[in-house]
């Protein structure tokens, strides 16, 4: 899978040959020094509203854990998004905790009483006006087909309800997609013919826990991905945001034994109590995180997407000549003087 990035920048890309490509200064930067120079206009505000932030109870050391979690902006998986926001508000997600971490896969989190295999207790009653979503939900209908090739092109006067126009830049197809491509700071991929896309389940995003089809889940139960992206779950399971702050708290959780990394009853000590779940926008204003991301449709994403898919400072040896997308992780940083 190649990558390839917008606009301007794409044609040219796309015309070098490989040996010209490899052709950079020996002190290329780093993408990390890319994401540094991008200019503050570059950087976009992630709203409080979009934003949760989990409270887990103290470490061994007694010191504080904290896991913000930046929810799926519209109009994806909007049902389930608003599901979080009332399972928050409504004050469901206190006193849960994580049930469930196995290793290179997922961490899960809930009530230990709904639906785990060594539940014994009544679970919580869900909270009034939850919204039942269709497995069609998991992605997204346009409303007309994507064109692989104005996509590449950046061809923005061509965009389907503005999707294209919002497009940072796309990837040829993997397994598990016919392309690949960043949306509004999002990972997505999309089937051309059928004019669908869907957000991928790459490290760090949260995916809503279900059971068997017809169920789609309702957001009671929560997950995050901890190892190799697990593509094959894409359209099966409904992703509904990423970890934005916090992830080590998550990923350094002891593993359990039981089956799919469930703790045993035996291990019910090595579940880790979550204390409060809020939404960002409903704390004080002076208690409230800020977030911003790097615009996917900037030139500098662009510039550093190309340096992760073709490494070139100093400690590479031979560029690869391309990317997952999972590898191009969007850069989110705390606003500065925030």
């Amino acid at each position: 899978m190649k990558i390839h990035i917008p606009a301007a920048f794409a044609a040219f890309a796309l015309a070098l040959p490989a040996a010209a490509q490899d052709a950079e200064p020996e002190a290329a930067p780093s993408p990390n020094q890319i994401v540094e120079s991008a200019s503050d206009e570059e950087w976009l505000t992630i709203p409080a509203e979009d934003m949760v932030i989990m409270t887990l109870a103290p470490d061994a050391e007694r010191e504080p854990r904290e896991v913000v979690i930046q929810l799926m902006p519209a109009p994806f998986s909007q049902g389930w998004v608003e599901n979080i926001r009332t399972f928050a508000r409504a004050g469901w997600y206190d006193n849960i905790s994580v049930n469930r971490v196995q290793d290179n896969y997922v961490v899960q989190w809930g009530d230990p009483n709904y639906d785990n295999p060594e539940a014994e207790g009544e679970p919580k009653v869900l909270p009034e006006g939850l919204k039942v979503m269709e497995e069609g939900d998991y992605s997204l209908q346009m409303t007309a087909p994507l064109d692989i090739r104005k996509i590449l092109a950046g061809a923005g006067e061509n965009s389907n309800n503005g999707m294209l126009d919002r497009i940072g830049h796309a990837l040829l197809s993997d397994p598990y997609a016919e392309a690949n491509l960043f949306v509004e700071g999002w990972p997505f991929g999309a089937d051309l013919k059928g004019a669908r896309s869907w957000p991928v389940h790459c490290y760090g995003m949260i995916g809503v826990g279900r059971g068997y089809s017809p169920d789609t889940g309702s957001g009671a139960e929560l997950y995050t991905v901890i190892g190799h992206a697990p593509r094959h779950l894409d359209r099966n399971i409904a992703l509904v945001g990423r970890i934005i702050s916090g992830m080590e708290h998550l990923s350094s959780l002891p593993r359990g034994t039981g089956a799919l990394g469930f703790y045993s009853e035996e291990e019910f000590d090595k579940r880790t109590p979550i204390l409060t779940v809020r939404v960002a926008s409903d704390l004080p204003e002076m208690e409230r995180p800020l977030f911003e991301y790097l615009s996917t449709e900037s030139e500098t994403f662009a510039k550093y997407a190309d340096a992760r898919a073709n490494r070139r400072d100093p400690f590479f040896i031979t560029p690869s000549g391309g990317a997952d997308i999972c590898n191009i992780p969007v850069p989110v940083r705390v606003t500065p003087n925030g």
